[in-house]
């Protein structure tokens, strides 16, 4: 198959036609006003019309004639500058229709581009998948052989893209423009036809004003500037682009003027002053405990990450992952000082954002599920860094697993309510109802159980003291410890055995679906072995691994 040319095309006050007024319909005169052209709809009295492209016409940004299609309607409802010939025609009716063969052969005869809809052989063009980003633009076609494709396609290409890559497009191009236009300014300067009254001008002369510049040195400066910004174009990393700032193009175009390019900056030593500016932060979930459950994104940032936030329940075996170079601060929370610690934890990364490092927060279980995620994304965005949130596999959804407790099964238990033990100040939070088919997994409960127990078994929550229960502490490390027993001995049970946090308690019959305490009040779990066997079940082994991964040293 010979490939399609494939073209930008200014449609800026064209006329589109389009025959129908079915969803398509709607969908190809929405895209016609996005890229500024008059789409006009052409469907007889009687056609029912999509209600999106009603409210169009309504309101005035789209025309409707309300009578079949004419052949005169190609060369008389466009533009008066081009003999209101129409520009396009976007026939929305079944290829399969006589209509549709008939308007593409009027439309090949007049040279006027025609798309009709599920028929590759009626067209003449094709419309793109398209993601737009500003002045950037990518578009995707499989040549009519399969639109669901192509969309696929250009998402996927999207998403790999970085953000704000557009911002940067805008700003190379300004770069690019304003480059040629003191390039033509020095032209006209040297041919001798710059403003008389600018040359009489001898105001901030330089010490080099009087020396001799001939047609070649203009020729090699202009070439030589337009070579540095293709090098920038062409070498930077996308993200690092995407990344770049006004001053940074300042910076460009003060250092390689076209005069005295001596002390200028070349791409390599703009991009390491801008990465050395531009700071990032990484929000990232270090999961339930275990390092083989880190998301293999978390395990990148906390390999490549310049200074690392930990908060204070992070395993120890995590932080074990954590290079030598790189500068751990754990936070220093206890009862009376969260807040405190969590204010200094900020600082701290603001601190190394302003000096350009990759700053790594990293937090218990999942950013977002009662950690703080949230808050500390609006912060560091409120100070100009926009962090990049990293999913963690929580514990309120994997710790019942490990202790093999299904949070929902069938006739047992079918919704599951995750809440927290503690509100904000540690003040109590109000518990849900009692709900039969109902499987609650409470965090940071605890240290405040009796209180917590108290409030569900009251009148005005009822739930039965027999509720099976568990405690779920540290899990997924090897000295997990599940207590399975009922809200009537929960607190006699952690009073007894102790408590070894990170724990969390889990409600409901979900509970004793697998294991059953066979009547007695409490039955104590210990350890964790269930990733051993599973292939680099252990530090160690991630550790190997990434050695035999690095360089030889010389």
């Amino acid at each position: 198959m010979t490939p399609a040319l494939l073209t930008a095309v200014d449609s800026t006050s064209h006329v589109h036609l389009i025959v129908g007024s079915n969803p398509l319909a709607g969908a190809r005169c929405t895209r016609s006003l996005e890229v500024g052209a008059t789409p006009i709809v052409i469907a007889p009295e009687g056609d029912s019309i999509h209600y999106g492209l009603q409210k169009r016409i309504d309101e005035g940004s789209v025309s409707r004639i309300k009578r079949p299609f004419k052949d005169t309607d190609l060369t008389t409802l466009g533009r008066p500058d081009v003999d209101h010939v129409v520009d396009a025609v976007f026939v929305t009716l079944s290829g399969r229709q006589p209509l549709a063969a008939h308007i593409s052969t009027l439309c090949r005869r007049l040279r006027i581009p025609v798309n009709v809809a599920d028929a590759p052989a009626l067209c003449t063009f094709t419309l793109l998948s398209t993601h737009s980003d500003g002045p950037l633009q990518i578009g995707i076609t499989t040549s009519g052989k399969g639109c669901k494709l192509s969309a696929r396609i250009r998402r996927e290409i999207a998403a790999s893209l970085p953000p704000r890559l557009g911002d940067a497009v805008s700003r190379l191009g300004t770069m690019r423009r304003r480059i040629w236009e003191e390039d033509h300014k020095a032209q006209l300067e040297l041919d001798g036809e710059a403003d008389v009254e600018a040359e009489e001008d001898d105001a901030g002369q330089t010490a080099a004003f009087n020396k001799l510049v001939t047609p070649e040195d203009a020729e090699a400066a202009r070439t030589r500037r337009l070579r540095w910004l293709a090098q920038i174009c062409e070498y930077w990393p996308l993200r690092r682009l995407a990344n770049i700032t006004d001053e940074d193009v300042e910076a460009v175009l003060r250092s390689y003027s076209s005069s005295n390019n001596s002390s200028g900056l070349d791409p390599a030593a703009l991009e390491t002053r801008s990465r050395r500016s531009q700071g990032r932060i990484i929000l990232a979930g270090s999961g339930p405990g275990h390092p083989d459950l880190l998301t293999r994104a978390t395990h990148k940032a906390i390999l490549s990450a310049d200074l690392i936030l930990a908060d204070k329940l992070v395993p120890a075996a995590v932080l074990e992952l954590v290079p030598r170079r790189t500068t751990v601060h754990i936070a220093r929370k206890f009862p009376g000082n969260a807040d405190t610690a969590q204010e200094e934890l900020l600082q701290l990364g603001l601190e190394g954002l302003h000096a350009g490092k990759t700053v790594l927060r990293l937090k218990q279980g999942d950013p977002y599920i009662y950690g703080r995620g949230a808050e500390e994304f609006d912060f560091f965005r409120s100070k100009g860094f926009i962090p990049t949130v990293l999913p963690g596999i929580t514990s309120a959804l994997s710790a019942p697993l490990f202790a093999a407790i299904p949070a929902t099964h069938r006739a047992v238990a079918d919704q599951v309510l995750i809440c927290t033990g503690t509100g904000r100040k540690g003040a109590a939070p109000d518990p849900p109802s009692y709900v039969e088919s109902r499987t609650v997994v409470f965090l940071m409960a605890l240290h405040r159980l009796g209180a917590l127990v108290n409030s569900l078994v009251c009148e005005d929550k009822k739930w039965p003291k027999e509720t099976p229960c568990a405690v779920l502490e540290r899990a997924s490390c090897p000295d997990q410890r599940v207590i399975r027993t009922t809200l009537e001995y929960v607190c006699a049970a952690v009073e007894e055995e102790g408590s070894r946090p990170p724990g969390l308690l889990v409600v409901g019959k979900a509970c004793e679906v697998l294991f059953r305490s066979g009547g007695q009040k409490w039955v104590v779990e210990e350890g964790f072995t269930g990733l051993e066997d599973i292939g680099g079940g252990n530090v160690s082994v991630l550790k190997e691994l990434e050695a035999s991964s690095l360089p030889a040293a010389a």
